[in-house]
């Protein structure tokens, strides 16, 4: 089976949850602010200009390297970059698709509540979080980071066996990102936790490469945001 020329991964631009939680949480505070569920949280002023900011780095991409298929997660936040990206960009992008598989992390019955609320409603949580290690904890209804690699395996067989030789993006999370080079280096968890440790969280905006060239997918670069503004 091929596999695509080329995989670029960004994360969405910053989101009022990214924004909203740490704050709650710093302040041990029972609410955030934010309603509603977490497939419609929109981006911040912030966000937004950073999307911008991809749109102009697309712009500035050699007509042989722009991306000839899109793919992004379903989410409002990531969904939205990508457009203010491609409108930004001033190219004639295809229309992009969604794919449930590229989904942030699922937390089940914990999604949008802050650390306060969690340890108020499921006390039980804390000590279950803390026997298990960061990667195989699931909360209650939701995923632990094994489920997470086993969508993105079923999403990159598909990608690489419907677009094998294209050039593709992909608009999505963290968890996404970083789980997708668990999955296409073939990581295990101490090698991962060594990922993060050198290369810190994957930042809003950022985009990550891996290069099909050479028959495999092999990463380029990764969590670069040489491309937004200097805060």
């Amino acid at each position: 089976m091929g596999v695509v020329a080329e995989l670029i991964l960004i994360r969405h631009g910053q989101s009022a949850a990214n924004v909203a939680f740490p704050l709650a949480d710093e302040k041990g505070l029972l609410e955030s602010g934010l309603s509603g569920r977490d497939t419609d949280v929109e981006l911040t002023e912030t966000g937004v200009e950073q999307a911008r900011a991809v749109g102009r780095w697309l712009a500035g991409l050699p007509a042989d390297q722009v991306p000839e298929t899109v793919i992004t997660s379903p989410y409002l936040r990531a969904r939205e970059t990508w457009r203010i990206a491609a409108e930004t960009s001033g190219l004639s992008f295809p229309e992009p698709s969604t794919d449930d598989r590229l989904v942030d992390r699922l937390l089940g019955d914990l999604e949008m509540l802050t650390r306060a609320a969690v340890d108020q409603r499921f006390p039980d949580e804390r000590a279950r979080w803390e026997q298990a290690t960061e990667y195989t904890y699931r909360p209650p209804g939701g995923e632990d980071f094994a489920d997470i690699a086993a969508r993105l395996t079923s999403f990159l067989d598909d990608l690489n066996a419907t677009h094998a030789g294209e050039r593709v993006v992909v608009v999505a999370h963290d968890s996404v990102v970083l789980m997708m080079r668990y999955v296409i280096e073939g990581l295990d968890w101490t090698r991962l936790a060594a990922v993060v440790a050198e290369a810190g969280r994957v930042l809003n905006a950022s985009i990550s490469r891996f290069d099909g060239s050479s028959g495999r997918l092999v990463l380029d670069h990764y969590n670069s945001v040489d491309h937004l503004p200097v805060e």
